[in-house]
């Protein structure tokens, strides 16, 4: 495995890519169990995703029989990751990381912000349900950071755009220029800091994911999608406790 500095990205962040490649689709895609998932450590999750990804790319999805999955986990659901993603329509993570029914929990918000509702489901997905995964997804172009860029006030989204309000404050700092979505370096900066500080902000809300994490029950980490290659460029946090055992 091979660890790179993000280019625009503050010390917050590293790249974790695989040297190896992969996208090969496999023949049939198995569901996931109570057997699986108990074997399953958080570095196996996370390139279990990775090779998802890949195979998106790649357009070589895996093989699946939707209706047997659905048959079959009917009686209970063994995840092995729980995604928090943007609400965008192009950012499915079911189609971006070729994965089945059973298989992810999903979370999508506008801008893929955190609060204790998002949070309290992720305790359930990891305590409870024995995810052994969390990861924060956020895009390019995404309309909820270019909205707190351009500080919009629309009902209850003024105050779902307040919590990117950090990221932008970051991006603005250490990028200079004009605060307007049409400054391109900016909303890119501050898309990958509002990664980092809805990861931050999940450790901070939670005593129990904290231990986890800590404990190396569970990895947390990032992700920036490319909409245009549907490419998943994961992160995660530099500092802190390791999140990728």
């Amino acid at each position: 495995m091979k660890i790179t500095s993000l280019p625009f990205a503050c010390l917050a962040l590293v790249i974790v890519t695989s040297s190896s490649s992969h996208g090969e689709a496999p023949s049939a895609a198995a569901v996931m169990t109570k057997a699986s998932q108990d074997a399953m450590t958080p570095r196996d999750a996370l390139l279990r995703l990775k090779e998802g990804n890949h195979r998106f790319v790649a357009g070589r999805p895996a093989h699946r029989d939707l209706l047997e999955e659905a048959r079959v986990t009917a009686a209970g659901q063994y995840p092995y990751a729980a995604i928090v993603c943007c609400l965008d329509s192009r950012t499915a993570p079911e189609q971006v990381f070729d994965q089945g029914i059973g298989d992810i929990f999903c979370a999508r918000v506008a801008g893929n912000v955190v609060n204790d509702d998002i949070v309290g489901s992720l305790e359930f997905s990891c305590k409870v349900a024995g995810a052994k995964l969390i990861a924060v997804v956020g895009h390019n172009s995404c309309g909820a950071v270019r909205g707190a860029v351009d500080r919009v006030e629309l009902g209850k989204l003024t105050g779902l755009l307040k919590k990117i309000e950090p990221a932008v404050a970051v991006a603005e700092r250490e990028t200079g220029g004009a605060r307007s979505s049409d400054n391109k370096i900016l909303v890119e900066r501050a898309t990958v800091e509002n990664v980092i500080v809805q990861m931050r902000a999940i450790l901070k809300k939670s005593k129990i994911l904290s231990s986890m994490l800590e404990n190396g029950q569970i990895a947390l980490v990032g992700g920036l999608q490319d909409l245009k290659t549907g490419r998943v460029t994961f992160v995660k946090l530099k500092e802190g406790p390791k999140s990728d055992r």
